[in-house]
């Protein structure tokens, strides 16, 4: 791209490799460096914006029409409303004014108070060209009205960043003190469903977890106990949990495990249930001798193939994650049970002799397709086996 800036260019993403993207500037007036990578989710963008998984990282948006529905204060998914998630967002198309009943707010404006750089008018085919092709890479995205950049300093700070490899975001994105959560899924027209009849206590650790996580637990028949990152297996354990899930999270996950794959093996250890999602899974397969390794482009969207490897049934699911668990270095005690049918990454495992295991993708699928619901259902199960009465309670569709 040119680094001639054009008449009426407002905003632009310099990349460190010198490219500069030009176009309109919208949401937060500034700038903001991170990992740019793609999403290829045709809704929920409210929903991928506040995903804590995406700390760090500037989303560009495949599906060119954004901001039609708006944006409203249920579909957050931060729990606790203030952590931080995607620090910029890339549009074809400006952001469109919101036509939907549920809407409270226009995507422009709730990224103001949010403080999400946004750029529109840029080729976003390109861009993802560019991040299939050559990795996601380093970039600081920049809005002023008035269309005056320094073009050289952003390279630079773009090219300075450390990235996301050795860098603990975990704890950044967790909470700081325990809370029980009760709110489950939502449905029409109900809204969000009231806690089912209790069957179990679940324990869920945080590392940037998502609201429809705690929603698609509760509606389970769990009762939900949310713990910050570093709470130690002792304590854990303590409270007397069914089941105990390791979240979704953002960051390189060899860093957080400096301090949480101990406490993971000692819950797996202690014959205690445990499901690991997303950043979770990869947590799992750190603390059971696994090594996780940096994707080129990741996996972000809503449209993932994965290949249950018992059943042969194959899923869409939701994904989101730049980090993957090596699949030809898994120990002895791990087994694979989920694959990318995209590019063959390993989506799922399971601890040999243990009621322990984990998928890569999202299954309450927030946004995405249900076909990985059944996922919290086995987790259910495996808690009812291991404490040997009857399940009931459960709200979850089937």
């Amino acid at each position: 791209m040119s680094t001639d800036l054009l008449p009426g260019v407002t905003g632009v993403l310099a990349l460190a490799d010198g490219t500069v993207f030009q176009g309109l500037g919208c949401g937060h007036v500034g700038e903001a460096v991170g990992e740019v990578c793609f999403n290829t989710a045709m809704t929920g963008y409210q929903e991928i914006l506040t995903d804590p998984s995406y700390m760090a990282q500037i989303i560009t948006f495949t599906f060119p029409h954004i901001g039609n529905v708006g944006t409203n204060v249920e579909d957050i998914e931060q729990v606790l409303g203030s952590t931080e998630a995607a620090r910029g967002a890339v549009f074809r198309d400006p952001p469109t004014s919101p036509a939907n009943w549920r809407a409270d707010s226009d995507l422009d404006g709730w990224l103001k108070r949010r403080g999400v750089v946004g750029l529109s008018g840029v080729d976003t085919r390109a861009l993802t060209r560019r991040i299939r092709e050559n990795g996601m890479p380093h970039a600081v995205i920049a809005h002023s009205p008035d269309g005056r950049f320094d073009l050289a300093a952003l390279t630079a700070r773009a090219a300075a960043w450390e990235g996301l490899n050795g860098v603990d975001l975990a704890l950044p994105a967790s909470c700081l003190q325990p809370f029980t959560w009760t709110e489950g899924l939502w449905s029409w027209p109900a809204g969000y469903a009231k806690p089912a009849p209790e069957a179990f206590h679940v324990v869920v650790v945080d590392y940037g977890v998502k609201r429809n996580i705690l929603r698609a637990l509760v509606s389970s028949g769990a009762r939900v106990t949310v713990v910050p990152a570093q709470t130690s297996a002792a304590d854990i354990l303590a409270r007397a949990p069914d089941g105990v899930v390791l979240s979704n999270g953002p960051g390189d996950p060899a860093a957080t495990a400096v301090h949480a794959a101990p406490e993971i093996r000692a819950l797996v250890e202690s014959g205690t249930p445990v499901m690991g999602i997303c950043l979770g899974h990869q947590m799992l397969a750190l603390a059971m001798g696994a090594r996780t390794i940096k994707m080129d482009q990741g996996h972000h969207g809503a449209n993932h193939p994965v290949k249950d490897l018992a059943t042969g049934k194959v899923e869409i699911v939701s994904m989101n994650h730049g980090f993957t668990v090596d699949r030809d270095g898994l120990p002895a005690g791990l087994e694979e049970t989920h694959v990318s049918l995209f590019d063959g990454s390993n989506a799922g495992l399971a601890v040999t002799g243990r009621p322990a295991f984990s998928v890569q993708h999202h299954p309450e699928a927030s946004p995405g397709p249900t076909d990985s619901l059944p996922v919290f259902h086995r987790f259910a199960e495996l808690m009812v086996r291991e404490r040997g009465q009857p399940r009931a309670g459960s709200k979850l569709p089937a």
